[in-house]
C-alpha cells in the first residue's frame, strides 16, 4: 500500500480506501446512509457539510474522491520527474489535455465564486477528523475516468465538447450572473446533465452514469460497516439514490475500472488512408523514375519538405535548437511510417533539456494567460511536440505535391492505371 501522510487501507471487496484503519469487522446488516449533493465551487456547500457532519456524527464520512486526487487535495503529490516518452505516446497526451481543461474551467469558475474548487470535500474530511469519523475514498481512479471519457467520445463528439467550453475558457459568451448555490436543486442538475447529454451521451454516461454505480457501490458495501455521510457532486445524488434503493440491482463495477480498449476511430482511418497515399506514392515514383538520380531527388525533396517544416514547427514553439535539429533529421522517416511521429522525438528532446515535474503539471492548471503557459517547462515540451507535429503533416502533404508535379502526374486516375498495367506487363514478362 503506498505510504501517505495519513494512513490508508484500500478495504477488501469495497473498491475504495479508508484514510484510517478499520476498527470493527463488516457485518451483514446495512446501515443509514445520508447523501449531501454539492456544488464544487459554493461556499454554501462547504458550510452545509460541515454542519451535516457535526450534526449526524456518522462513522463514515465517504467523499467522492480517488487516492490521486485526495493527494492532490491535501498537498501529498509527489515532486517527480515526468516520463515524456510514456507521455506522448499512446494518445495519453490527449488525456492529459483534457483533465487539464476541465480542471481550469473549474478553477475559472471557483475564482469568480471565491471558493477554491474542492474545498467542500476537504471541510468534510476535516470536519470528520473533529467528529471522530472514519474517511473513505469512494470514487474512480481519475486517470481511468479520463481516458474512458475520452475513449466514449466520437471525433465530432469531442470538437463539440471543446467548442463548448472555448467560450467559457476565454471569457466569452453572455454576462448573466450564475447563482451558483441554486446548481444543488435537483431540477437545475437534471437539466445540465441532459444538456451535456445532447453534447455527448457516451461522455455522460462515463462522467456520470457509470461513476453513479461506482458510487453507489462502494457506499452500500461501507453502510454494512457503519451508518455513512456521503459527500458528492450534486450531479451523482439521484443517481446514487437511485441505485441504493435497489442495491441488488447495482451492476457489478469491476468492469469499470479497467481502461478502455483500443478501437478504430476517425483519426486512425485518417492515418490509414495518408499512409496509402505514402505507399502509392513510393511505388509510382519507383515505377515512373527514370534513373537513380529521379529516385534521389524525390528522396531529397521529401527530406527538406518534411524536415524543414518540422524544424520550424519546434522552433516556432521555441523549442532548443536540438529539439529543431532532432525534428530535421527524423521527420522523413516518421512520416513514412504510422506509429512514429517526429513530434514524439523532439519532445523528448526538449523535456531531456527542461526536465518538467508533476509541479509543472500542477502549475499548469493555475496558468491564466500564455505567457504564463509557456512559461512552464511541461506546455513548453508539449508545444514543441505539437507544432513538430503540425509541420511533418505540412510536409507530408507539400512534399507529395512537390514530387507527383517533378514525375508529371496530372492525372492520378490515368497515372494509376498506367503504372498498374506497366506492373502487370513487367511479371507477365518475368514469368
Amino acid at each position: 500500500m503506498e505510504n501517505t501522510t495519513e494512513t490508508t487501507r484500500e478495504d477488501d471487496g469495497s473498491l475504495c480506501r479508508l484514510i484510517e484503519p478499520m476498527e470493527k469487522p463488516a457485518g451483514s446488516e446495512s446501515h443509514e446512509i445520508i447523501i449531501v449533493g454539492t456544488a464544487h465551487v459554493s461556499e454554501k456547500s462547504v458550510q452545509e457539510v460541515v454542519s451535516k457532519i457535526e450534526e449526524t456524527r456518522p462513522d463514515i464520512v465517504a467523499v467522492e474522491l480517488c487516492l490521486a486526487r485526495y493527494r492532490a487535495l491535501t498537498g501529498q503529490e509527489e515532486e517527480k520527474e515526468i516520463k515524456i516518452s510514456e507521455l506522448l505516446s499512446g494518445g495519453k497526451l490527449y488525456f492529459l489535455l483534457v483533465q487539464w481543461f476541465l480542471a481550469y474551467i473549474q478553477r475559472k469558475i471557483g475564482e469568480e465564486m471565491g471558493v477554491k474548487p474542492g474545498s467542500e470535500m476537504l471541510a468534510a474530511i476535516q470536519a470528520a477528523k473533529r467528529a471522530g469519523s472514519r474517511v473513505a475514498l469512494v470514487d474512480r481512479d481519475i486517470g481511468i475516468t479520463i481516458q474512458r471519457f475520452w475513449s466514449a467520445m466520437g471525433f465530432f463528439d469531442k470538437v463539440r465538447l471543446i467548442w463548448s467550453f472555448i467560450p467559457a475558457a476565454i471569457g466569452w459568451g453572455d454576462d448573466e450572473e450564475i447563482d451558483i448555490d441554486t446548481i444543488t436543486q435537483a431540477d437545475i442538475v437534471s437539466q445540465m446533465i441532459s444538456e451535456f447529454r445532447k453534447i455527448s451521451p457516451g461522455a455522460a454516461n462515463v462522467l456520470v452514469d457509470e461513476r453513479d454505480a461506482y458510487l453507489a457501490r462502494n457506499l452500500y458495501l461501507l453502510s454494512k460497516q457503519g451508518r455513512v455521510l456521503a459527500v458528492v457532486g450534486a450531479g451523482h445524488r439521484e443517481g446514487i439514490v437511485k441505485h441504493l434503493a435497489h442495491p441488488e440491482l447495482i451492476p457489478e463495477i469491476e468492469g469499470l475500472k479497467e481502461k478502455p480498449a483500443k478501437k478504430i476511430t476517425a483519426v486512425t482511418v485518417f492515418g490509414a488512408v495518408v499512409s496509402l497515399l505514402i505507399l502509392i506514392t513510393i511505388v509510382l515514383v519507383l515505377l515512373i523514375a527514370q534513373s537513380s538520380e529521379t529516385i534521389l531527388q524525390a528522396f531529397l525533396i521529401w527530406f527538406v519538405a518534411t524536415g524543414v517544416l518540422s524544424a520550424l514547427g519546434a522552433l516556432a514553439a521555441r523549442g532548443h535548437p536540438f529539439s529543431a535539429l532532432t525534428a530535421l533529421m527524423v521527420a522523413w522517416m516518421t512520416t513514412l511510417n504510422p506509429f512514429l511521429a517526429a513530434g514524439w522525438f523532439a519532445g523528448m528532446v526538449e523535456a531531456k533539456k527542461l526536465k518538467p515535474t508533476m509541479s509543472d503539471l500542477k502549475k499548469l492548471g493555475q496558468t491564466d494567460s500564455f505567457k504564463e503557459m509557456m512559461d512552464n517547462r511541461l506546455f513548453k515540451v508539449i508545444l514543441v511536440a505539437a507544432l513538430t507535429n503540425v509541420g511533418a503533416m505540412i510536409g507530408m502533404v507539400l512534399g507529395g505535391f512537390l514530387i507527383w508535379h517533378m514525375l508529371g502526374l496530372e492525372n492520378v486516375k490515368d497515372l494509376i492505371m498506367g503504372a498498374m498495367n506497366d506492373m502487370i506487363s513487367r511479371i507477365t514478362n518475368y514469368i
